[in-house]
């Protein structure tokens, strides 16, 4: 299996070079070259499959250089029952109204992030070993990607992480989990600034090919195609769960903002996965429910991002968005370059005229929520099912609820526990326990280690430049 960019001037790649690459040498996203299609045999086979036996069959169709016995091993040292909780690892709950949600935050930082990131930090360290190479990761994160990765690279020989966030923009123990690693391979900085601006200038940086060249500069945002991969596995994994059999179709719901998570879907769902639709639910940030109704893609600038009590979704720029695009528009690199462009300009563009397409070949439907929504969803589930879920997952649930149709099976993917935004739980259902793991007790008393910078690219590479020419 070999890997092209949406923008059509990178040669094709392998796996491994793909997972330190991140964002391509012109600008694009690394896609396969094409999608392995699933058997009703196949599918039949995997049913009956363990996490771990599942995530390898469906990894081992999209990394191939690197041999099987290795590959098994990094999978089975990622999906434990010690790291998730449960040797089901994502097992699957149904409410009392019938939505069913999967549960994706059992992991090390209680958010679906660890389910990809924590197979990333096994792969990465695997494959710099066996190239002798550093890697010198630089991420955005609007909440949960920047813990998940650090946590998954804590210590990793031959990796440093360097993890922008936008400051005061994330929950306390957001900003604690990250923040008080002592890790000296571990660097945070708060960007004066939204979480569109971080994102900006990772692609600023990758964008800079002597600077990224220079300094081994990789990424760990979901523009990063191994996280992608491995977030496919658990759509199988939900459906399995959620059906008797393969000639049922289940709904996936997905609190989205940067369209990495359902982006994973969409590749299921065209490798042969019987899902019947694909819905995107958003906050107050509606930019993908927009395009979903309208065909109309208008990224907001910082300026006009809204701060919201579902901050990981506080984004108006879905870096993953691309890739579905490129499909949609036949693989065109030309068009994706001219799209980009108009992005680029700050104009956005229109497809009204695939929205019809979008809808009925790829299943796409959307949603969203806002403050209200969710604390009043939060506070139904928990009057009617006795839990608590977080303000993303009731964004889900809430969006799921309102377009459900009759017969339809729906599978909210879980974002994360609500002990990680106990102030929105609290306001929903008042001064309730939240439950959190007894080695996250006191975690927004530990010290915390971070470096506030202005919202400028250069800020941070000089940064990165003086913590690794004093590390030579």
């Amino acid at each position: 299996m070999k890997y092209i960019s949406t923008r059509g001037a990178t040669a094709p790649k392998p796996f491994s070079e793909v997972l330190l690459m991140g964002l391509a040498p012109d600008g694009g996203l690394m896609l396969p070259e094409h999608y392995p299609q699933i058997d009703e045999a196949t599918l039949q086979k995997w049913r009956g499959l363990s996490y771990p036996e599942l995530a390898f069959e469906i990894m081992s169709l999209f990394v191939t250089d690197i041999p099987a016995a290795d590959l098994r091993d990094i999978v089975n040292r990622t999906y434990t029952a010690e790291t998730f909780g449960s040797a089901e690892i994502t097992p699957v709950r149904t409410l009392s109204d019938g939505i069913k949600i999967q549960a994706l935050s059992n992991g090390p930082t209680l958010a679906f992030k660890d389910m990809a990131m924590q197979f990333l930090g096994n792969a990465f360290e695997y494959v710099l070993a066996k190239e002798g190479k550093q890697l010198n990761i630089l991420g955005a994160t609007s909440g949960d990607t920047g813990s998940a990765a650090e946590y998954a690279l804590r210590g990793k020989k031959g990796v440093n992480v360097f993890m922008l966030s936008p400051d005061g923009k994330m929950s306390s123990f957001q900003r604690a989990q990250m923040f008080s690693l002592q890790d000296a391979n571990i660097h945070n900085i708060a960007v004066e600034g939204m979480f569109d601006d971080c994102q900006d200038i990772v692609k600023a940086v990758q964008n800079d090919a002597g600077f990224k060249e220079k300094y081994h500069i990789g990424t760990v945002n979901s523009i990063n195609w191994g996280r992608i991969v491995a977030q496919v596995v658990y759509y199988f994994a939900g459906y399995f769960k959620a059906t008797e059999n393969n000639a049922q179709k289940v709904s996936f719901c997905v609190p989205s903002g940067n369209f990495g998570n359902i982006c994973a879907g969409h590749i299921a769902r065209q490798m042969g996965l019987p899902v019947r639709r694909l819905i995107v639910a958003t906050n107050e940030n509606d930019v993908l429910d927009e395009f979903f109704k309208t065909g109309a893609y208008r990224p907001r600038t910082a300026e006009h991002t809204h701060v919201t009590s579902s901050p990981s979704m506080d984004i108006s720029k879905a870096s993953n968005f691309e890739r579905f695009v490129f499909d949609l528009m036949g693989r065109n690199a030309a068009e994706i370059q001219t799209l980009w462009a108009e992005v680029g300009s700050g104009k956005g563009f229109d497809l009204a005229a695939k929205l019809q397409e979008a809808h009925e070949k790829y299943g796409f439907a959307s949603g969203k929520s806002s403050h209200r929504d969710r604390l009043e969803t939060i506070a139904e589930v928990y009057r009617t099912d006795g839990e608590l879920i977080d303000p993303h997952t009731a964004d889900g649930v809430k969006v799921a609820r309102e377009v459900r149709e009759a017969g339809e099976t729906i599978v909210c993917l879980e974002t994360a526990l609500a002990a990680k935004f106990e102030d929105t739980i609290h306001e929903a259902v008042g001064s309730v326990a939240v439950p959190r793991p007894a080695a996250l007790a006191g975690l927004e008393q530990l010290p915390q280690r971070v470096t506030v910078v202005p919202n400028d690219a250069e800020a941070v590479k000089n940064i990165i430049r003086t913590t690794l020419d004093q590390a030579v």
